[in-house]
């Protein structure tokens, strides 16, 4: 089980773009949560943060191990996503990820996520 949470930049003058990223996901959730069983990715959580003037945003996850990566998928919600992910993140910018310290997971849970 991998458990991360990754920062990643936002393009500037993109905001509105990511409004309507993120809308679109919310929007579009049962379609969503379909793709993430191929992905074996048990949570998925997106948050959004303006630090000194420069939006980022954080992806949460907890995945299985050998899950399809999204970039493989021919899912059109995944599809569209990709196109909103190009428009919008900063492919310059080294993505950040953050230290996993501590996993706090039941294990009746965890269980049912093997």
């Amino acid at each position: 089980m991998n458990v991360e949470i990754m920062r990643f930049k936002v393009l500037a003058g993109q905001t509105k773009q990511v409004d309507e990223w993120l809308a679109f996901l919310n929007e579009n959730m049962q379609e969503v949560l379909l793709t993430l069983e191929n992905e074996k990715m048990y949570v998925e959580t997106i948050f959004r943060e303006v630090l000194n003037g420069q939006e980022f945003l954080y992806w949460y996850s907890i995945q299985g191990e050998g899950g399809q990566e999204v970039e493989e998928s021919t899912h059109w919600i995944d599809q569209k996503h990709l196109e909103y992910w190009r428009a919008c993140i900063d492919p310059v910018f080294k993505p950040v990820k953050l230290t996993t310290e501590v996993v706090m997971i039941p294990d009746k849970i965890r269980q049912q996520m093997n």
